[in-house]
């Protein structure tokens, strides 16, 4: 067998190496990220259209993004996006929904609601589930209640 010197080695694994998409993470960074902020601005337009103020829109926009991030992440599609999306998706408040229920949906074998939930509390704090939590339900509660006309 023929020894490599240490400059043929070199080219050798220069080779090999995979070359780094950057165009196309990019790209996708982009699409993925500029469909989750139009997603958000459709829900804006949407609550604005139902006669709510400015910072019940700013609210109900955060809330819905949030849940659907968390939903998502739960059903096993939000990763799937991160996947091809990279910054696009983790930038957004989706992302900041996903970061948050990903470590906890890896205790769903214990069960929802001693595994999953019990688990978000550890991971995430009682404070910040709780408040994003109640805040999603009473949001929701609200708009179907017709937005406080």
């Amino acid at each position: 067998m023929d020894k490599l010197n240490k400059k043929d080695y070199q080219e050798y694994a220069e080779r090999k190496i995979p070359r780094p998409t950057y165009f196309k993470n990019i790209f996708w960074a982009f699409v993925i990220g500029g469909l989750i902020c139009t997603l958000g601005q459709l829900i804006r337009n949407w609550l604005i259209g139902r006669g709510l103020d400015e910072s019940e829109v700013a609210a109900g926009t955060s809330i819905v993004l949030v849940f659907l991030g968390s939903f998502l992440t739960g059903i096993g599609i939000y990763d799937k996006i991160a996947k091809i999306g990279g910054a696009g998706a983790a930038v957004p408040i989706t992302g900041f929904a996903n970061s948050i229920v990903s470590p906890a949906m890896e205790f769903k074998r214990e069960g929802y609601v001693f595994g999953v939930a019990a688990r978000m509390f550890t991971i995430a704090g009682p404070v910040l589930v709780y408040g994003i939590g109640s805040s999603t339900i009473v949001g929701i509660i609200y708009i179907l209640l017709g937005g406080g006309k």
